[in-house]
């Protein structure tokens, strides 16, 4: 499946991850409430933009997808990363999961639930996957009002990831599509 870049939101538009983007990610990495969840530990901010980075780069190169800048097309900044990533054993499973992550000065204003909208319809779309998940360390309340506002719901609370337990959150095509013509049906009931 090809993976492409310069996906278009109202806001932002996305493209693949380059080396030099570890620079803009330091902000993130010197964050502790950013990186309170982070799997990086022990690291220097500096070492960890760096890795994760890298980490992305390398799911382009393996075609497991991978994270990709978020871009404001008003200011051309850094906002963040969103994607997809095929995610390996997840309780015994593969999966796809939509994942994101922002630059703090950023949250708040509705930026990770436009590109985890935008990811989750380019993978139905796109004919990627029948189901997209989001995994969400336990005490990540923002991120799951993201999955939430995303139309996934809770589907386990201990799936076992790397050799941890994360809350699964999970929309099927059927549910997106269902979401799609609530959506649809009921913008046209109010429109005359």
């Amino acid at each position: 499946m090809q993976y492409t870049d310069h996906l278009d939101m109202p806001r932002m538009t996305t493209r693949f991850l380059t080396p030099e983007d570890a620079v803009a990610w330091v902000e993130y990495c010197q964050d502790p409430i950013a990186t309170e969840f982070s799997l990086l530990d022990g690291k220097t901010p500096e070492e960890m933009a760096k890795e994760v980075i890298a980490l992305s780069l390398a799911r382009y190169k393996e075609g497991r997808f991978g994270l990709q800048a978020l871009i404001s097309k008003e200011t051309g900044a850094f906002i963040g990363k969103c994607g997809l990533m095929l995610q390996e054993e997840v309780d015994g499973n593969n999966e796809i999961e939509v994942s994101y992550h922002l630059l703090p000065r950023y949250w708040g204003k509705g930026y990770a639930t436009e590109a985890a909208q935008k990811f989750r319809d380019y993978a139905f779309e796109n004919n990627i996957t029948n189901s997209v998940v989001s995994l969400i360390h336990p005490q990540n309340t923002r991120s799951k009002k993201v999955a939430l506002r995303n139309g996934m719901q809770l589907v386990k609370t201990n799936a076992l990831f790397r050799g941890k337990e994360y809350e699964l959150f999970r929309i099927t095509r059927k549910e997106w599509e269902e979401q799609k013509t609530f959506y649809w049906s009921s913008l046209f009931s109010h429109s005359f």
